[in-house]
């Protein structure tokens, strides 16, 4: 019958354009199969693209797929070290001890012995260039006691983070089963590393290092040569396939990208440079960042949208030094890592407290800008007021943090006035002092903005500055 109703057509000219036809379908379906066919010939493959500013999903594949990070898994050992520098824990020339254990790691790595040290300086540096593994042991083990407890210490930052499928077993990506993420998570890390360190952001972009006699050059083959990559961080196991999250920003736009599961380091770079020149274009150039929260341990209490907030930190991330801290006997941490001392978990407690003392901080001299580093604002002259009632500055106010000790909090905000002047050249500043299970902290905040729009401008100048800030109506 078929052949009848083709018959009936009955030019060669039909004939020859119906097989023309038939090739193309062909070809068409042989297309799809390949293309199904690559996928499923790499089932390690993930990628994720977001942008940056409004946090929108530009490309997903996979993207909730549990994946091996690698040496992805540096970016939160990176993450837990700079917390640790902004704490005061420890500072960058802090010596690290090299374990047997870290020296005994395998490649890639620095070569360390067991006995020497390393500065913190330094194993940035190798984190992030060289990617070493036994200068991530050696953090590891420093700052967590083992690398083990250091390791659950990653796995709950990830889940305060937002990261709900990622699990650490190690602070360096070697190959362990138990030690799994996700394209999404990996952008979610990238964010946070970037919006909540911005201050330290800029190890990510760095092109070498040198260590004893050798330079090591950055595995990151995307810097330098793709307009706008400022970072992140590569990684490979036999397990995992070739990995890279990159940073991208130009003419205005942001994204965080995520290729998990290369089948080489140039496929890879290859496929990465495809999602930025193809997204980039697509994210927005407006919308303020801040997308990565950092939700203090504490219970998080609801409150009213009455202003904006850049960033919140907890205990292990406040700006606070050491000179703000109240001397601890019994610990060498200069700040009591129990409970919240700066962001958005201090200023819910004074919301929320009835008693309260305000201390009205007298505008600080030239001078005594000039020292706030290094000395504490003089605090003879300071009128304190027994009540909350009397004297409290009324209208929009901006809230800083929160000090162990009245002379800390004024340090504070000497500080900022100092790196920030403009929107805060003629702010008020003063403390408040509330007590919270016993214990006494003290309001860092700034007070006479005209208006709403002054007080979030102001905040946003703040943290700019690398400070945290709330802004809210007395």
């Amino acid at each position: 019958m078929f052949k009848a109703s083709f018959g009936s057509y009955g030019s060669t000219r039909t004939r020859i354009g119906l097989t023309k036809f038939f090739r193309l379908i062909a070809a068409a379906v042989f297309i799809t199969v390949a293309s199904a066919g690559g996928a499923a010939a790499n089932p390690k493959y993930a990628g994720f693209v977001i942008d940056a500013k409004t946090g929108k999903t530009l490309y997903a594949s996979n993207a909730d797929s549990l994946r091996y990070p690698a040496s992805l898994t540096k970016m939160m050992t990176l993450y837990l070290v700079f917390e640790a520098l902004d704490s005061g824990r420890i500072s960058k020339k802090t010596r690290i001890k090299v374990s047997k254990n870290a020296a005994a790691e395998q490649p890639s790595k620095l070569g360390l012995k067991a006995g020497q040290s390393i500065s913190v300086q330094q194993a940035i540096y190798a984190l992030v260039t060289k990617s070493a593994n036994d200068a991530s042991t050696a953090v590891a083990e420093h700052l967590g006691g083992s690398e083990s407890g250091f390791a659950k210490k990653m796995t709950a930052k990830a889940r305060a983070l937002g990261m709900k499928r990622t699990t650490f077993k190690n602070a360096h990506g070697l190959p362990n089963s138990g030690q799994k993420t996700t394209a999404r998570d990996m952008a979610r890390l990238g964010l946070a590393l970037r919006e909540h360190f911005p201050h330290h952001y800029h190890y990510f972009s760095t092109r070498s290092f040198k260590y004893g006699k050798s330079r090591f050059g950055n595995h990151n083959r995307l810097l330098g040569t793709v307009s706008g990559v400022d970072g992140i961080k590569t990684g490979y196991t036999r397990a995992s396939g070739f990995n890279l999250v990159s940073s991208v920003r130009k003419d205005g736009r942001s994204i965080v990208a995520v290729v998990m599961g290369g089948k080489s380091g140039a496929s890879r770079n290859k496929h990465m440079k495809s999602l930025i020149s193809r997204y980039l274009k697509k994210a927005s150039r407006k919308g303020g960042g801040n997308l990565i929260a950092n939700a203090p341990s504490a219970t998080r209490i609801a409150l009213p949208k009455t202003g904006p907030v850049p960033k919140f930190r907890d205990v292990t991330e406040v700006r606070v030094a050491m000179a703000y801290a109240k001397p601890q006997k019994s610990s060498s941490f200069p700040i009591p890592l129990d409970r919240p001392v700066v962001g958005k978990d201090a200023l819910i407690d004074s919301l929320n407290k009835q008693r309260a003392v305000v201390a009205p901080v007298p505008r600080p001299r030239d001078s005594e800008v000039a020292t706030a580093q290094g000395s504490a604002v003089q605090t003879s002259a300071v009128d304190r007021v027994t009540t909350s009632s009397t004297g409290m500055p009324s209208g929009w106010v901006v809230q800083i943090g929160a000090t162990p000790t009245r002379q800390a909090a004024e340090q504070l905000l000497a500080e900022a006035k100092a790196k920030t002047g403009g929107m805060i050249s003629n702010a008020q500043p003063f403390t408040i002092v509330t007590h919270r299970d016993g214990e006494q902290l003290h309001r860092a905040r700034f007070a006479g903005f005209d208006g709403k729009s002054h007080a979030w401008k102001a905040c946003k100048a703040l943290k700019k500055k690398g400070y945290g800030c709330w802004a809210t109506q007395q």
